[in-house]
């Protein structure tokens, strides 16, 4: 190598190394963007494939049968992937282990019909077990369109039932001209330490719904609701959006969010839109639960893990991960649940990750 490039090659280098975390993209600096996380899984392959469903948002929880459940959406293969929402609804399935295989047990959560706030679609569970009760917190509908999604909450004593269904929703909208003036969804529940019960959830407002400029439409953020019971009343956090990436440009943002806290910290995992790929999951993590470090990647794309034939064409987010669930064995996290489109059946399933 001659002087002149010796000296531009490593000119760009140190240059990479100075640059924002926001203008990194893919793997152009290889090991630098994985989180810790993203190294210690271990594919282990899809779960809950049904010939004429599609399945999405599994969470799990390991039960005191010392079997594993998981709470899952599904909806008619018939709809298409656009089906989540408007008729999608929750059910239950148990293995023996967490790698499966899974049995249907039933469908716990199914649209309730015209007058009811979640009369249109049952989406997005998050399965927790929290003062000696099930709490099984989802998005509903009422008119099979995004500006009706409102979070609810329906507890059980038992993981096979009954469930206890909710009149109203858990959690509003803001108001006009609020951040979150059009819907509330993806929650992720914890207990804080203090003894509060902290909801995160996702929202956006109608006045930037839509960016024609930029290729992922709406301006996703995160919000916090805190309360002195699991049942609230649910008070929203005055400094709100918590997680709001839109100072980084391009409309960046995330969703799918799953926030727990271990280790005196608050960690965080969301599927990536814009700041590293479309096809990355995201890590973040908090000493106070509201200010979030820089994201790292969580988990890369699915090709990165295992080989898929070719994408069909009625599949366009074939490839990627969503939804991250994990489940906790003996107070630690051993696997990383997510939803993926494609599989035997061409709809979409499971996929665990093992953490190692």
């Amino acid at each position: 190598m001659n002087r002149r490039k010796f000296i531009v090659g490593n000119s760009l280098a140190l240059m990479g190394l100075c640059l924002p975390f926001s203008t990194r993209g893919g793997d152009f600096l290889g090991n630098l963007n994985l989180s810790d996380f993203e190294k210690k899984l271990q594919p282990i392959g899809r779960a809950l494939e049904f010939e004429d469903y599609y399945v999405w948002c599994n969470s799990p929880i390991e039960g005191p049968d010392g079997k594993i459940h998981v709470f899952f959406s599904r909806w008619p293969k018939a709809k298409g992937m656009s089906g989540w929402i408007n008729c999608s609804e929750i059910a239950h399935a148990v293995a023996d282990n967490p790698e499966g295989p899974y049995e249907y047990v039933s469908t716990v959560l199914a649209p309730r019909g015209e007058g009811f706030w979640d009369a249109t679609t049952c989406h997005n569970p998050s399965i927790h077990f929290v003062d000696g009760k099930y709490a099984l917190f989802f998005m509903g509908n009422s008119n099979g369109k995004m500006d009706t999604k409102r979070v609810g909450l329906a507890t059980s004593n038992s993981l096979y039932g009954p469930w206890e269904r909710p009149d109203k929703p858990l959690l509003l909208p803001g108001g006009e001209g609020s951040w979150d003036d059009l819907l509330t969804t993806n929650p992720s529940f914890l207990k804080h330490p203090n003894g509060e019960y902290w909801l995160y959830y996702k929202s956006l407002d109608t006045e930037n719904y839509v960016h024609p400029k930029f290729p992922i439409k709406g301006n996703r953020k995160y919000g916090l609701a805190i309360s002195k019971s699991l049942n609230g009343p649910y008070e929203k956090y005055k400094g709100n959006p918590v997680v709001d990436f839109s100072a980084l440009g391009d409309n960046k943002q995330c969703e799918d969010a799953f926030i727990w806290y271990e280790n005196k910290k608050f960690k965080m995992l969301a599927r990536d839109m814009g700041v590293f790929g479309m096809d990355y999951g995201l890590y973040m993590d908090s000493d106070d639960g509201i200010h979030w470090s820089k994201p790292l990647i969580s988990y890369q794309p699915l090709n990165k893990y295992i080989n898929q034939p070719e994408a069909p064409k009625h599949l366009n987010r074939y490839g990627r991960a969503e939804r991250p669930q994990l489940l906790f064995q003996n107070g630690k996290a051993t696997y990383l649940f997510t939803a993926s489109q494609g599989g035997k059946y061409e709809t979409a399933s499971g996929f665990i990750f093992k953490i190692k």
